[in-house]
């Protein structure tokens, strides 16, 4: 079921067209049946609050043009910095390795809706491997969108769940958080950058 839930956030978390309008009583459906509804509520309904461009604008907003909110993976262990380039690379030579044509559409491949597609359809095990080495981006992303109140925390909550084990409740937690085994496919080990304080920028 976790397939569903990963799925089912990475077209949760993108930004909102009308397929992905047309397609919400079809995702409801499914983390109904995966168990995930009650985490997966909140965003749904903020999706069917509005006209579709005053969705797309609050999207841009929050996840665009908010650090807070960040759905770039890399961009909670590695900034704005050159080693996040090699960081990045690294994570599209793991596309690579898989065999699998990744249409990266124009994004970085450290966007999470487009690792969480990858894990769903295409490679599981080097999808999970790129999630698990940033699950510390993950739980910094979940706190974040709870601390100011935005649906899409459970979407977050809901992929942490996935992957097992227990969520930190705070930051600080969150900087103690073992990356795990290190994983060739992925590249470097991240390092937490400061939580971003800065919006609209």
């Amino acid at each position: 079921m976790s397939a569903v839930v990963f799925q089912a956030a990475g077209l949760l978390l993108s930004y909102p067209d009308e397929n992905l309008i047309d397609r919400l009583p079809m995702i409801e459906q499914a983390v109904a049946e995966a168990g995930a509804a009650a985490d997966f509520a909140p965003t749904l309904a903020h999706l069917r609050s509005m006209p579709l461009m005053e969705l797309q604008s609050w999207h841009v907003q929050e996840f665009d043009l908010s650090r807070r909110h960040a759905l770039h993976l890399t961009y909670w262990t590695d900034g704005d910095t050159r080693r996040r380039g090699e960081v990045l690379a690294a994570i599209k030579q793991t596309y690579r390795e898989s065999g699998l044509l990744v249409d990266l559409d124009g994004e970085l491949p450290d966007y999470l809706p487009m690792v969480l597609e990858f894990t769903a359809t295409g490679d599981r095990q080097l999808g999970l491997g790129i999630l698990n080495r940033y699950r510390a981006s993950l739980e910094l992303l979940r706190i974040g969108l709870a601390d100011d109140d935005l649906p899409q925390a459970g979407v977050v909550a809901a992929i942490c769940t996935a992957l097992g084990g227990q969520s930190p409740r705070t930051r600080e937690q969150v900087r103690q958080l073992q990356a795990g085994p290190p994983n060739e496919t992925v590249g470097l080990d991240p390092v937490l950058l400061p939580y971003p304080t800065l919006q609209g920028t």
